[in-house]
């Protein structure tokens, strides 16, 4: 099946059923007119006849004719049900791989993004009484017809009334639109502070943060509080002012038909039955108004959801393509951090070949990780491009390049899950004897087995009950992991003990045997011994390129000089 690009691919299994559901809406508008039928019959036909045995009949006729509109209004109800959830499982998939995508995308300007919450009002909107009230309307002008044929001043009055409620909606439409979008903004707003709180719980806890953070997310809490009231006024305004409009026009249409009828112009029973066409036809717009938020809601969020979609959409290679075996190129690199114009990388260019192993140094904030994050695929590249074997990473599809990259960033963050899954990458079906290999590698394979469940236990999320070096070390096995061609290792033994450090230098060496490109960027410099190749950049410029021993002496220069000891006053 083709995947679902866009919120208007994902609607399309709803906009199907429409047919089929208007056809069954109009079968429950007819069945409507039972009740003001029934009251004809009774008023007109039973009063005056004085027939028990009609009344039994036509009484039987109207409960058969009830059940009947329950059970298809059942129906309704849950086609309509299916027709969200089918959009939303439509539109899961591709909302969880935006998400993956946006951070790439947009960069910070993906903190404002939101597609779970712009889906969820889709499928609230979907899932509610509004498309049914929706469907409804259409069939409004049949009971005004209705009531043109009991008089014309009957119908009068109710074309009056409708186009009065017409403008209202119309003014609900214009004016809710700014509250809603207010209120979206707070939402998000609120919703990050909660989230980064919850991140950073340990460092709130330990650096006495709590009451500055809650006060803050009670600043934004107010916010939301301003914005949710203000859109639920307005609303309330426009549903109470419609509902008690329709209930004055209800008894004004009693009041007029018992007039008509008075002067003998209608019968007592259309007296009775106007008033209830009256309620009928007025009772979806008035629904639909009372839904007005969620479908407000929904189309804002529709919106923000169709232009993430677009942003973050990625064609995903083409399959088969041979993976590469012989070389990395980086060709005069101009990167930027991802949704940024302004290069953070310049001009930077070198190649590696197969076996090779290049060590990137310099000051902090010199470009180092933007680098291996452009060679990775990650950031963009501006101008220039990183080959492999001639072709750039987007040629390969998502899986391909997994097989491809293997990438240990300066933040490890590991997953919910068993070890096993977090070194397999969560693949479906992984290969045991890989997963072992790349922790034999990572020199955690003893580590695993002392776990209580091996490599089956479970870590938790982020890999809580791992120690920092621990969940480097797991995050070297799943770099490591099926032998990717290039590894990028970003700090790698910023955690590590010697042991740790004595590991990652044999995988180093083991991985450049086996045919890959690492590629480490290192403050401490003892990991620079397994490679053959050194990179200084400065300034987000290369400065030398070459073979580690020729330019050993600018490339290992310490990046912290030791402090000069200072003299200290003496306590008094």
């Amino acid at each position: 099946m083709t995947p679902v690009k866009r919120v208007a691919d994902a609607t399309g299994i709803f906009r199907n059923a429409l047919w089929g559901l208007f056809a069954l809406t109009a079968v429950l508008n007819i069945l409507a007119l039972t009740g003001p039928i029934y009251m004809l019959q009774v008023y007109d036909r039973v009063m005056a006849s004085g027939s028990v045995p009609t009344l039994l009949v036509i009484t039987a006729l109207m409960l058969l004719l009830y059940a009947t509109n329950g059970l298809l209004d059942l129906l309704r109800t849950r086609a309509l049900t299916r027709a969200s959830l089918g959009v939303h499982a439509r539109l899961s998939g591709p909302v969880l791989r935006a998400n993956l995508r946006l951070p790439l995308a947009m960069g910070q300007r993906a903190a404002n993004a939101a597609p779970e919450r712009d889906m969820d009002a889709v499928r609230r909107f979907l899932g509610s009484p509004a498309p049914a009230s929706i469907l409804d309307v259409p069939f409004t002008p049949l009971y005004f017809g209705l009531l043109f044929l009991f008089h014309p001043l009957l119908g009068a009055l109710s074309l009056a009334g409708g186009a009065v409620i017409f403008v209202l909606v119309v003014v609900n439409e214009f004016s809710s639109r700014q509250p809603a979008r207010d209120l979206a903004s707070a939402s998000g707003a609120q919703a990050r502070i909660t989230q980064g709180a919850r991140r950073n719980a340990e460092v709130i806890a330990a650096m006495g943060m709590g009451g500055r953070i809650a006060s803050r997310a009670a600043e934004l809490l107010g916010g939301f509080t301003s914005a949710q009231g203000k859109s639920s006024d307005r609303s309330a305004l426009f549903s109470t002012t419609i509902k008690t409009l329709r209930m004055v026009l209800q008894s004004a249409m009693l009041g007029l038909g018992a007039y008509l009828a008075l002067r003998q112009q209608i019968s007592p029973g259309m007296m009775i039955a106007s008033s209830i066409l009256m309620s009928r036809a007025l009772s979806p717009i008035e629904q639909a108004v009372g839904q007005w938020p969620v479908l407000v809601a929904a189309r804002q969020g529709a919106e923000r959801l169709d232009k993430v979609l677009a942003q973050t959409e990625k064609d995903d290679g083409l399959p088969g393509m041979p993976l590469p075996r012989a070389a990395l190129r980086v060709e005069t690199l101009v990167a930027a951090a991802p949704g940024e114009q302004r290069p953070l990388l310049q001009g930077v260019d070198f190649a590696l070949k197969a076996g090779d192993a290049l060590g990137i140094v310099g000051p902090s904030g010199s470009g180092k990780t933007s680098l291996l994050r452009a060679m990775v695929g990650v950031w963009p590249a501006l101008r220039g491009a990183v080959r492999f074997d001639g072709g750039t990473l987007d040629q390969w599809t998502e899986d391909d390049r997994g097989r491809i990259v293997g990438y240990l960033p300066q933040d490890v963050e590991l997953f919910d899950g068993t070890v096993a899954e977090n070194i397999a990458r969560f693949d479906a079906d992984p290969d045991m004897t890989a997963v072992v290999e790349a922790a034999t590698l990572a020199g955690i394979h003893e580590m695993v087995g002392a776990l209580p469940g091996g490599y089956g236990t479970r870590i938790g999320e982020g890999g809580a009950r791992l120690s920092a070096g621990q969940r480097q070390r797991i995050g070297l096995a799943r770099a490591l992991f099926a032998r990717p061609f290039l590894i990028a290792l970003d700090e790698p033994n910023s955690n590590l003990d010697a042991e740790g450090e004595k590991a990652l230098a044999e995988a180093i060496i083991r991985m450049r045997q086996a045919g890959s490109i690492v590629v480490v960027v290192a403050h401490r410099t003892n990991v620079l011994a397994t490679v053959n190749k050194l990179l200084r950049v400065q300034n987000g410029q290369q400065v030398a390129f070459g073979d580690r021993d020729e330019v050993a002496a600018a490339a290992v220069q310490p990046l912290v000089q030791p402090l000069r000891p200072k003299e200290v006053p003496h306590a008094v």
